[in-house]
C-alpha cells in the first residue's frame, strides 16, 4: 500500500486545516453579510456541459471519468464516446448549471456563494495542484454595472479581513478589448485568438505575442498596428478612449471610476488593457486582484452573460468573482499566521475516566480538551503534545499546569 497522497494532491496538518477553515469562515461570513447565499453543487459534472463550456485551456484539463458496466462495454466494441462525465474545472460552470435546473425557486438577481474543491489535470508543481479550493461569489439576472462594482468591494472586504497586505484591483473589459484589436483591422472571429496570444504578455513579452500573432498568419498590417500599441504600453484609458470611442469605454470607466470612490485608499483599482483573463466564457468586465507584498493574483473574474443561455436557450446575465484560496494561504503560512482557535489542554487519568471526563466538560468552556489516559513516559508525552500545540495539562483535579 501506498502512504504518499496521488501527485497533485496534499494532505494537511491539523494546525494547518485550522487555519484553512478560518480563511474560508473570514470569507464566506463577508460574503453573507453583504447578501450573498451559500449553494452547493457536484463535484460531478455530465462530460458534456464541460466540453461545451468556453473554459479555455482549462478544457484540456478535464479529469474524465469512464462509463461503467455495459456501457462501457458497448462503447469499447463500437469506437463510441468511453467517457459520460467528468470532475468540476472551476465553480463557474455548476453554477450556471445549477441555476438553470433551480431558477423557478430562486430569487433574481441571485447572489451565490461557492466554496468547493475542484480538479484540474495539471502537471503538479510549487503552488499548482490538481485538487485545490476555490472560493466564489456570483451575481446572476443583473446586467448592471453596479453589479460589478459590488462584486470587487465585497470581495476587496474579503481580502481586507484576511490582512493579506497591499493588493489592487486590476480591471479590463472584453469588448473594449475587442474594439481596440478590430481598430488593428483584425476580424471577429480572429479575435478570440489573438487574445489567447494577448493574454500570454507577461510570460511572453511583447515580442513573443507580436511573434505568435504571426505564425498564426495573421496580416502583417493588423499584426504592426497591434505591435504599435503593445509598445505604448501600459495605456491609461483616456488613451484607449481616443482609439475606439466614448461609447465603448463608458461604462467600464463609471465602475472603475464608483469602485475607486468605494476603496477610498484602502486598495487600489486601476484600468489594465493587458488583463484577458483566460476563459473563452467572459463577455465584457474582467478583473484580477494583484497582491503588492507577494507578486501575484489572488483572486480573479469576470462577466459571463452568455453562459447560461448554453442551457436553457435564453441568455441571462451573470458576473462572478473568485479568490484563489490556496494562494491565500500560502501566503498567510508564510506569514506564519496561524488560525484563532482556542488553547489546547490535555487532561490526563489514570483509572477514573468518568471523573476525568467530567471535568474536561468543565474546561471546554474556555479551552479545546483532549483525553488521554496517563502514560508511563511522561516527560516525552509531555514533549510531543507541547511540540503539537498544547498550551498545558490537567489530572482529574482540573488544576491546569501550562508548560
Amino acid at each position: 500500500m501506498k502512504i504518499k497522497c496521488v501527485k497533485g494532491t496534499r494532505d494537511y496538518l491539523p494546525e494547518e486545516a485550522e487555519l484553512r477553515r478560518n480563511i474560508q469562515n473570514t470569507i464566506v461570513d463577508i460574503y453573507r453579510k453583504n447578501g450573498f447565499s451559500q449553494i452547493m453543487t457536484p463535484a460531478v459534472e455530465d462530460i458534456e456541459n464541460l466540453d461545451k463550456s468556453d473554459g479555455g485551456d482549462n478544457l484540456n484539463l478535464i479529469f474524465k471519468i469512464l462509463k461503467r458496466g455495459d456501457k462501457l462495454t458497448s462503447a469499447l466494441e463500437k469506437g463510441g464516446e468511453l467517457c459520460d462525465m467528468g470532475l468540476r474545472y472551476d465553480l463557474t460552470l455548476p453554477l450556471t448549471r445549477y441555476f438553470a435546473a433551480n431558477r423557478q425557486n430562486l430569487t433574481v438577481p441571485f447572489k451565490a456563494i461557492q466554496t468547493d474543491k475542484v480538479y484540474r489535470a495539471e502537471n503538479p508543481q510549487k503552488g499548482r495542484l490538481r485538487e485545490f479550493m476555490q472560493c466564489d461569489i456570483d451575481v446572476i439576472g443583473d446586467a448592471s454595472p453596479e453589479c460589478e462594482i459590488e462584486l470587487i468591494a465585497v470581495t476587496a472586504k474579503a481580502l481586507m479581513a484576511l490582512e493579506i497586505g497591499e493588493f489592487t484591483v486590476r480591471v479590463n473589459d472584453r469588448t473594449v478589448l475587442n474594439a481596440l484589436l478590430a481598430s488593428c483591422g483584425f476580424s471577429a472571429e480572429q479575435l478570440p485568438s489573438v487574445c489567447v496570444s494577448f493574454d500570454k504578455l507577461d510570460k511572453i513579452g511583447a515580442e513573443g505575442v507580436v511573434a505568435e500573432l504571426t505564425e498564426k498568419g495573421y496580416d502583417k498590417t493588423c499584426v504592426d498596428k497591434f505591435a504599435e500599441i503593445l509598445s505604448l504600453l501600459p495605456l491609461d484609458i483616456d488613451k484607449v478612449r481616443e482609439i475606439v470611442g466614448e461609447e465603448a469605454t463608458a461604462r467600464l470607466s463609471g465602475i472603475i471610476a464608483a469602485s475607486k470612490t468605494i476603496a477610498d485608499g484602502k486598495y487600489g483599482v486601476e484600468f489594465d488593457i493587458s488583463l484577458v483573463r483566460g476563459q473563452g466564457y467572459y463577455t465584457g468586465t474582467v478583473f484580477e486582484v494583484r497582491s503588492e507584498n507577494f507578486g501575484s493574483s489572488v483572486a480573479g473574474g469576470g462577466r459571463y452573460d452568455k453562459l447560461i443561455g448554453k442551457f436553457i436557450g435564453e441568455e441571462i446575465p451573470a458576473c462572478g468573482f473568485s479568490i484563489g484560496f490556496e494562494r491565500i494561504f500560502s501566503i498567510l503560512s508564510d506569514m506564519k499566521r496561524k488560525a484563532s482557535v482556542n488553547e489546547k489542554i490535555a487532561v490526563l487519568y489514570e483509572d477514573n475516566f468518568l471523573d476525568a471526563y467530567k471535568k474536561a466538560e468543565e474546561l471546554r468552556e474556555n479551552y479545546d480538551v483532549s483525553l488521554f489516559k496517563k502514560p508511563k513516559k511522561m516527560k516525552n508525552f509531555l514533549d510531543r503534545l507541547q511540540a503539537g500545540g498544547f498550551v498545558g495539562f490537567a489530572y482529574e483535579d482540573g488544576t491546569i499546569r501550562h508548560f
